[in-house]
C-alpha cells in the first residue's frame, strides 16, 4: 500500500502541469516501447507535457498504480484527469479524440 506522502506528491504532480506522463525512462530516452509510443504521440500533437520517470523512484512506480487504480505504466493525465495508458492513448489519437481533448481542455502548445 502506498503511503500518504507519495499519494500527495502524485496529486501535486498531476495538478501542477496541464499534461503529465508517468513513464519508464524519459521522453528523450524511453525505457519501454509503450512509454515511447505515448511520448511520441504527445510530441506529435506538439503539447507541452511534464514527464516523471518511475524507474528512478520505486515509491512513485508503485504509488501511481494505486493512485489511478490502473496496473500499468505509462499513465497520462490531462488537466488533473487520468486519460489512460498506451492502448487508450493510441486509440484516442487515431480517432482524433485525443486532439479534441487537448483542444477542449485548452492545453498549452510546446514552444
Amino acid at each position: 500500500m502506498s503511503d500518504q506522502a507519495t499519494n500527495d506528491r502524485i496529486q501535486d504532480y498531476v495538478n501542477k502541469d496541464d499534461v503529465v506522463l508517468f513513464m519508464k525512462g524519459t521522453p528523450i530516452f524511453p525505457q519501454c516501447g509503450f512509454s515511447s509510443v505515448v511520448s511520441q504521440v504527445l510530441d506529435h500533437l506538439q503539447v507541452k507535457f511534464q514527464s516523471y520517470n518511475v524507474l528512478d523512484d520505486m515509491d512513485l512506480r508503485q504509488g501511481i498504480k494505486e493512485f489511478s487504480d490502473w496496473p500499468t505504466i505509462p499513465q497520462l493525465y490531462v488537466k488533473g484527469e487520468f486519460v489512460g495508458g498506451c492502448d487508450i492513448v493510441r486509440e484516442m489519437f487515431e480517432s482524433g479524440e485525443l486532439q479534441q481533448l487537448m483542444t477542449d481542455k485548452n492545453v498549452a502548445r510546446a514552444s
